[in-house]
């Protein structure tokens, strides 16, 4: 069976903190382009790897990862414009 496609933020969230590739890489163990592949989506992290991506973070996995695409942030930001006009 394939795997299913998996979205993330841990750029947004690396760039967020001001953390570099290596920095985050560092943390969790892993080589630097492990992240660039995470970060494009090329890779899959094991369960164990995301924990610790999480654990990093100091976010549930959840916030981190997804099997749907996230909303980005004009999105978000639209939505609750509209929102508002409606209350």
């Amino acid at each position: 069976m394939e795997s299913r496609k998996l979205y993330n933020r841990i750029n947004l969230l690396r760039k967020e903190r001001g953390m570099s590739r290596q920095e985050l890489a560092d943390k969790i163990g892993v080589n630097f382009q492990t992240i660039g592949y995470l970060e494009r989506e090329e890779y899959n992290p094991s369960l164990d790897l995301a924990f610790r991506i999480s654990e990093v973070f100091e976010l549930p996995i959840d916030m981190i990862f997804s099997t749907a695409a996230f909303k980005s942030i004009s999105e978000i930001l639209k939505e609750n414009s509209n929102n508002k006009h409606h209350e």
